[in-house]
């Protein structure tokens, strides 16, 4: 069974705190939303996690091991980074074996059926890929490395609608066949809410919030109808954002519902992910 531990870790940067203190456990073979405004600490976070830099104070363990200069543990780690540290005269081809050298269960035929499903040649040279076909290509890495831990800063950087559609379709089938504990830190929050299981929200380096999005959602709810009806309904509640398209109005409204007192005209869907991370990062 793997899990992650990441105990009271502080990481300073000068007089500048990135992260305050922030511990979380991170349980096996589930998807977790890393969400945060820019600057918030989530890629510190990420780069701690994979021993890229150092923390100035507290610990990180893989399966009771630290991830200090500890190769046992960080073997099953993989980051996708918004850097590529692949040699750019390399072929796509020549980085999966590459990889392999590294990632001893690295599934090169696997690896190959996504460069197929996304359009990406073997033969080509890592420098002549797109913004989207880096992504794609540091994706096919990521879901084909088979280690217990995938962690995935801005996946979907450069994807178009398409692409992105069937990065998360090809995500969610990896992690069904293959079930591991995947991380993704995205500023998407609307593409990934259907995907994620688990939220974890930073805030200026702490941590505000780890719930299940099931339980972040119910949280709150939004109200569609008239302009008026709606404006009548949510007097006086806590509204977070609305919409308005012609004459109808959609508002997001956290609280508790009382489904008894919901005059005839007005819908009650779930609330927007995205909206609830808005407020909750502007309190």
């Amino acid at each position: 069974m793997s899990q992650m531990e990441i105990k009271n870790i502080t990481k300073k940067f000068a007089d500048v705190t990135a992260l305050d203190n922030v511990t979380l456990k991170l349980e096996e073979n589930k998807i977790y939303g890393l969400l945060g405004r820019n600057g918030a600490g989530k890629t510190t976070l990420l780069n701690l996690i994979t021993n890229r830099i150092f923390p100035t104070d507290g610990e990180i363990l893989v399966d009771g091991e630290s991830v200090i200069e500890n190769d046992s543990a960080l073997s099953k780690l993989y980051f996708m980074t918004e850097n590529n540290y692949y040699p750019e005269h390399m072929t796509v081809k020549k980085a999966f074996t590459w990889t392999k050298g590294f990632y001893t269960d690295f599934d090169i035929e696997y690896a190959s059926e996504l460069c197929e499903k996304f359009s990406l040649k073997l033969s080509q040279k890592i420098k002549t890929l797109s913004t989207g076909y880096t992504s794609i290509f540091k994706m096919i890495l990521a879901l084909s490395c088979n280690v217990p831990f995938v962690l995935l800063d801005e996946p979907v950087l450069g994807l178009d609608a398409n692409h992105r559609d069937l990065f998360y379709k090809e995500l969610l089938k990896n992690y069904s066949e293959k079930p591991k504990t995947i991380i993704i830190s995205t500023h998407l929050i609307e593409e990934a809410a259907e995907i994620i299981e688990d939220v974890i929200i930073i805030k200026s380096g702490k941590l505000i919030l780890k719930e299940s999005v099931e339980s972040v959602l119910s949280q709150g709810y939004a109200i569609t109808g008239s302009i008026s009806a709606v404006d009548s309904f949510t007097a006086g509640k806590n509204v977070l954002g609305a919409d308005t398209i012609g004459g109808l109005k959609s508002a997001y409204i956290l609280g508790h519902l009382d489904k008894s007192g919901i005059p005839e005209g007005l819908e009650v869907t779930k609330p927007d992910l995205q909206k609830l991370f808005i407020h909750m990062t502007n309190r």
